[in-house]
């Protein structure tokens, strides 16, 4: 079993949990979103206050909640995930801040463009992101630009698009 190391961070879209292990940061997640840790599951990890990546982290988030930073540079452990899960949220590391990309596009950049299934299984994926924020999951927009599914809330997607200045929310 992975040893994960845990801090909460009290942010201006509400209290959030974040982990680390030994290869890097594996999770962002806001408290009680869906698809976020069990609290069975969060019992297994250690509280670290002192963790160097987790303050990193923390320092990071806040700078970008600030508007003092558009991209973020921590290591990522991003295991969790199936082969399929772990290119989704590759991919969505390339879209800068204040961009989007529907969730079609994001499923031609990877696989089959004419598959629904394709579609669905990027949603499923993006659905499923670990690093919520780092991993900017909230920049895939439904077709037409729609602001559709987000685990932490549509009034945070919405937040996290208006503190990137973009276009159109």
């Amino acid at each position: 079993m992975k040893t994960i190391d845990t801090q909460r961070l009290d942010g201006p879209l509400g209290p959030m949990i974040l982990a680390a292990s030994t290869q890097g940061l594996c999770g962002v997640w806001f408290e009680g979103q869906r698809h976020g840790p069990s609290e069975e599951r969060m019992q297994s990890w250690t509280p670290q206050s002192s963790h160097s990546l987790l303050q990193e982290a923390s320092r990071q988030l806040h700078a970008y909640f600030a508007n003092e930073l558009l991209k973020f540079d921590l290591p990522l452990d991003l295991s969790a995930g199936t082969p399929f899960q772990q290119s989704v949220w590759q991919a969505l590391l390339t879209i800068p801040s204040g961009k989007s990309q529907s969730y079609g596009d994001l499923a031609r950049q990877l696989a089959n463009p004419k598959a629904v299934r394709a579609v669905r299984a990027v949603g499923a994926a993006v659905g499923r992101n670990p690093v919520g924020i780092i991993v900017p999951c909230h920049r895939i927009l439904g077709a037409g630009g729609q602001l559709t599914g987000y685990a932490g809330g549509l009034w945070r997607k919405q937040a996290l698009l208006r503190l990137e200045g973009h276009p159109g929310i």
